[in-house]
């Protein structure tokens, strides 16, 4: 299918997936490894095909990875490596859940289908997060309600900035991400 701008819907997914990978890469420079993977999922999840959703997911993952053992020095110790999986299993975790909230909740109500896709993709990640932190030790850490607190605002900030973003480039006559409705 070729849009109006003359891209394709496939091309115009790509260059979403890009521009949302940079994106979340100086956000994890800016924010020393932050990166705002609940808010990439829930925009992914309501503006995205799903397939398209989880490249973003692993694209951004590759991008935090990259950036923390390049740039921010984390150690190469297997816990770092070990963790560094459970981001990349949580981020792709957390778009699936982001998914079928907006699909099951945020039909006809873009607002309400966004927030719940945010919700759904925050307990989601949280949850897988948990689940490694069992094993590789944090639990504490994880369930810190100050630090969840902190994550959650940062994160909903991130993903009003994204869609802002988004909206704004799709106005001024970027194509959007090729989504199909949320049905598929």
């Amino acid at each position: 299918m070729v849009m109006a701008t003359g891209i394709s819907a496939r091309r115009a997914s790509t260059l979403w997936i890009m521009l949302l990978t940079i994106a979340s890469t100086l956000g994890t420079l800016a924010l020393a490894c932050a990166t705002p993977f609940t808010a990439l999922a829930a925009l992914a999840a309501t503006q995205m095909r799903l397939r398209d959703g989880v490249l973003l997911m692993l694209a951004s993952w590759v991008a935090s990875q990259a950036v923390g053992f390049c740039v921010l020095g984390y150690p190469h110790t297997t816990s770092t490596f070990l963790w560094g999986i459970a981001l990349g299993m949580a981020a792709v975790v957390g778009v699936i859940a982001a998914r079928f909230a907006a699909k099951r909740f945020g039909r006809n109500r873009p607002l309400f289908g966004i927030a719940t896709a945010f919700l759904a993709a925050t307990l989601a990640f949280q949850g897988v997060i948990l689940l490694w932190a069992f094993g590789l030790g944090g639990v504490a850490t994880t369930l810190s309600p100050a630090i969840n607190a902190t994550q959650l605002a940062r994160n909903g900030a991130i993903l009003i900035v994204l869609m802002l973003l988004y909206r704004g480039l799709v106005a001024l006559g970027m194509p959007a991400a090729g989504k199909r409705r949320l049905a598929t």
